[in-house]
């Protein structure tokens, strides 16, 4: 009786092939392994499966084209997507705030203005500026409509989104305070009681010399937050400015 000899890796026919019946004679014998496909038929079912795959595709586009096909694009620019993203963009802002990343939070908030306004554009907000469709939003039509809820949401978040910008241009180096009255009045022109927009009014005009209308807004915040030490300080200041300018003026009157 023969012995066949193990090769390296512990099987009888050394890695190379495997012991199968002849169906003959009854003794095994060691047959090859199969031999690799041929490189030309492989090349030739490469070439059918793409060109099958380019046919799919062909007749895909065609439905969409002719509206038969029930795969339908998902939409990123319905009303509530816009909110979302409107959302998303201030939440963002919010946090660069609390890192002290006042100018990258300025861009999420403006981000976030841009989705509002877009949105408001298309659905003739009468309080936009331009009545033309905004191409920010090419899916929405103009017979879409916000719910009370959204709404909502949209008018927190612009409001929201005015005053924290004005809240980051007061923690810059160069405050642009001309900027930060704009700000602030678009929040009083939609909420006359806003105290953070009312404040800040008070301390931009401050700044930019307008003693006078200073004083209006910082006593207006202070009927808000009466014990408010910030706006207490404000309106000593701008007091004093305004006995100052007086006396100056009765000074070079005489």
């Amino acid at each position: 009786m023969s012995v066949i000899p193990a090769g390296h890796d512990g099987r009888v026919d050394g890695g190379r092939g495997s012991l199968t019946d002849s169906g003959g004679g009854g003794s095994p014998k060691l047959q090859q392994c199969a031999q690799p496909p041929n490189s030309s038929s492989s090349r030739t079912k490469d070439a059918r499966y793409q060109q099958q795959q380019q046919q799919q595709q062909q007749q895909l586009q065609q439905q969409r084209h002719h509206g038969g096909s029930m795969w339908k694009q998902p939409s990123h620019n319905e009303p509530a997507d816009v909110v979302r993203r409107a959302l998303d963009f201030k939440c963002q802002g919010t946090q660069c705030y609390k890192d002290k990343k006042y100018r990258e939070a300025i861009g999420k908030y403006h981000r976030a203005l841009l989705e509002i306004k877009g949105l408001c554009r298309v659905l003739g907000d009468p309080d936009t500026s331009s009545k033309s469709p905004s191409s920010l939003l090419p899916t929405i039509s103009k017979s879409t409509t916000l719910t009370d809820e959204q709404k909502g949401a949209m008018e927190n978040a612009e409001l929201e989104c005015y005053n924290s910008l004005a809240a980051c241009l007061l923690q810059m180096e160069l405050v642009n305070y001309e900027r930060v009255k704009e700000y602030c009045l678009k929040v009083l022109h939609k909420e006359g009681k806003n105290f953070k927009a009312l404040y800040r009014s008070g301390v931009a005009y401050y700044h930019l010399g307008d003693f006078q209308k200073a004083l209006h807004y910082l006593k207006e915040s202070h009927k808000q937050e009466p014990s408010d030490t910030n706006v207490i300080r404000y309106i000593q200041l701008t007091e004093m400015k305004i006995r100052r300018n007086a006396q100056r003026e009765k000074k070079e009157a005489t």
